[in-house]
């Protein structure tokens, strides 16, 4: 029988301490020469350690003990290293696979990768010349159609492609579903082109129910390449709606197909401008957190958006930003004007298509559950209100049963 794994805090290290590690990524880091990026890819766990610390890593990977890398790196580098705490801190963040023979037991919380079957071959032509070409081509197609014929633009009224607002709505629900799903598989195949592992799952933003993709491993790439693996959603939804203006302009579609290939496109660009919502952590987010080299660009942000809020207040705080390097703080305060400029898209969005389509849809559901339920009513029309009604609180549901598995603990009772 196989031995049982031990926990890494039981484990004793000592000068002739042998460690086996999981195979792990080592690169430069993006803001530091001196400091390179070590982790695990399969799980998403990295840190940024100095050269001398990322050297006695491998040094260890290669089966040396820890007496044999601290003399290594004092004949080489004339560096005194706690070889025993490095170990210790290998051991913590689940780089080690075994300590003097012994296996040690993974931590209990390794996500799983989705789709692992999926490799980088069977992926990276999405993101290639010629697919570049090609969505380049729609999108101007689609550019100089709406220029011409400006009625195919997206607007509110798309939405209700047929005059049952319950069937609509679930219609119009499932292609945004099928939408955000192609969405975040992007993101997935963007990761997997790089050879990195990701994550697809739910999760709440203030009062959002969201579906994201956890790509942290692409943190084993550099930044460069990182806005592939950001902005393929993206890419992605802009070529969906690009190829709807064309469908509703040249394939000749009736009216009925017409309807629904327009919704699709509002539905589309509808979630399009949530990434614009940057106060929340969206894919525009990240792509401005990698372009200002912020490292806690969002709480730095908040706190920097909340002093400025006392001084408008005339109640004089200390500005946050100014123990902050002077590149990062400039990335901050650029930051702060981002996201004020994406509440004012949000609010604009809002004005123009989410509260036409909600008065519309409540009026609408409104109307026809009395007219459906009158004498001599017709029945369809007060089951699609019900209908409605139905998947808007279906959808409220799931959100606050993700928001309370996400956030637990501010629910659980604490004793003692």
């Amino acid at each position: 029988m196989a031995d049982t794994p031990v926990s890494s805090s039981t484990v004793d290290i000592g000068q002739d301490t042998v460690l086996r590690l999981h195979p792990l990524a080592f690169r430069d880091s993006d803001d530091d020469p001196d400091q390179v990026v070590v982790g695990r890819a399969d799980t998403g766990e990295f840190v940024e350690v100095p050269r001398v610390g990322a050297d006695a890593v491998r040094l260890l990977g290669e089966g040396l003990t820890v007496r044999g890398v601290a003399d290594r790196i004092d004949r080489e580098q004339d560096v005194a290293l706690d070889v025993a705490e490095l170990v210790e801190a290998l051991l913590e963040l689940g780089f080690a696979t075994a300590v003097d023979g012994l296996a040690v037991a993974e931590p209990a919380d390794v996500p799983r990768a989705h789709l692992p079957w999926l490799r980088e071959r069977h992926v990276r032509w999405l993101f290639g010349r010629t697919a570049t070409v090609v969505w380049c081509a729609v999108v101007a197609a689609a550019a100089v159609t709406w220029w011409r014929r400006p009625e195919l633009v997206p607007e509110a009224s798309d939405f209700y492609w047929t005059p049952y607002v319950g069937l609509a709505v679930l219609v119009n629900t499932a292609l945004f579903s099928v939408s955000l799903s192609v969405h975040e598989l992007m993101h997935l195949a963007a990761a997997r082109s790089y050879g990195a592992p990701a994550r697809i799952g739910f999760s709440t933003r203030l009062h959002y129910l969201v579906v994201q993709t956890d790509v942290t491993a692409i943190w084993s790439v550099p930044r460069r390449r990182r806005f592939r693996v950001y902005l393929a959603g993206l890419r992605s939804d802009a070529f969906v709606v690009a190829g709807c203006a064309l469908l509703a302009a040249h394939a000749g579609l009736p009216a009925g197909a017409r309807g629904l290939v327009a919704a699709l496109a509002l539905v589309v660009l509808l979630s399009m401008t949530i990434q614009l919502q940057v106060y929340m952590r969206t894919d525009l987010y990240y792509v401005l957190m990698e372009w200002l080299h912020g490292r806690n660009l969002f709480q730095d942000g908040l706190s920097y958006v909340r002093y400025l809020r006392s001084r408008l207040s005339r109640r004089p705080a200390a500005d946050p930003t100014v123990d902050l390097p002077a590149g990062e703080r400039r990335g901050v305060r650029v930051y702060a004007v981002a996201m004020a400029l994406g509440s004012v898209v949000t609010l604009t969005g809002f004005g123009l298509f989410g509260l036409p389509i909600l008065v519309e849809g409540i009026a609408g559901a409104a109307v026809g559950l009395v007219e459906g339920l009158a004498p001599g009513g017709n029945p369809m029309r007060a089951l699609d209100s019900a209908l409605i009604i139905l998947i808007e609180g279906t959808l409220q549901v799931i959100f606050l049963v993700t928001f309370y598995r996400g956030h637990r603990h501010w629910f659980t009772r604490r004793h003692g």
